[in-house]
């Protein structure tokens, strides 16, 4: 209840101004706070309590590299605990992920989806009505991350394995780039994606590899094997020689005319419709 003898102006009427619903005010000052970008969570508490009840969502801690203390050790030891990856920036660039926001030099990044262990990668793949699960080894362009979820969620696929370290960051240019996608697809960080690989093996996927390699099969004539995991490479140095010698199957896809190369989102896009088609002739 309203306990002033003056009743107050309605909102936009003169004197009473309307406020952005999305602007905050700083105590006792008129210019409005910085907005926080949505999948960033900054200060030394909010992160550490992230990552005790909810490390899943967080795709990596950023920490300001001259800041030390109590504090920021916890935080380091609880992201060794839950496995989240972690980097050290200077201030500028914390300032930058906040939008300007207070930040005390540490920052959480949020991935689109909440991360899966790989034991439920493992479990989707084999579940889903087209069994293959995408690794992808340090593909850095978020876009290509995207699209190739997009790809897969659209066949059928069971899942994706990327690299803890070194690879794209699963926020919102990705989640955008996949439609959606990402949050639908059980998307697991490897520690070390030759183990997570050697992982599958033993759950009877056949461990197939897309390459430039002239001596690689015809990926328009190959017999391919399911369930599968296919793994794409980086954009310039392609598949690592650990991650190589896990794949029983080495592709390479024929070009009609000469031409340089197709991106990893495109090559990646070729295997998995023709792995689709033969699936499908098989069921017929």
């Amino acid at each position: 209840m309203n306990q002033s003898r003056h009743p107050t102006p309605p909102p936009g009427s003169e004197g009473h101004p309307v406020e952005s619903s999305t602007s905050t005010r700083r105590p006792g000052g008129d210019r409005p706070s910085p907005a926080v970008p949505e999948d960033v969570v900054p200060g030394k508490k909010p992160v550490r309590e992230l990552l005790s009840t909810d490390p899943r969502r967080v795709d990596a801690v950023v920490m300001r590299r001259d800041r030390h203390g109590k504090d920021m050790a916890d935080i380091l030891d609880a992201c060794r605990a839950a496995g989240v990856r972690f980097r050290f920036a200077p201030k500028e660039d914390l300032d930058r992920l906040c939008g300007g926001a207070t930040h005390q030099g540490v920052v959480a990044l949020l991935a689109a989806a909440p991360l899966a262990d790989l034991g439920d990668v493992l479990d989707s793949g084999l579940a889903s009505p087209f069994p293959v699960v995408l690794a992808l080894d340090q593909v850095q362009d978020t876009g290509n991350v995207g699209a190739l979820a997009r790809t897969l969620y659209a066949l059928g696929g069971g899942g994706m394995v990327i690299p803890k370290h070194e690879a794209a960051r699963l926020g919102p240019g990705a989640a955008r780039a996949s439609a959606g996608a990402l949050s639908r697809l059980a998307v697991h960080k490897a520690v070390n994606l030759s183990r997570a690989l050697e992982t599958f093996a033993d759950r009877g996927y056949a461990i197939v590899c897309a390459t430039d390699d002239p001596e690689a099969v015809d990926a328009f004539t190959a017999q391919l094997p399911f369930p599968m995991v296919l793994v794409l490479g980086n954009e310039d140095k392609g598949i690592r020689s650990c991650v190589a010698k896990r794949c029983d199957l080495k592709l390479r896809i024929p070009f009609a005319r000469q031409f340089d190369s197709l991106n990893v989102a495109q090559a990646g896009a070729v295997i998995l419709g023709l792995a689709a088609a033969q699936r499908a002739r098989a069921a017929d």
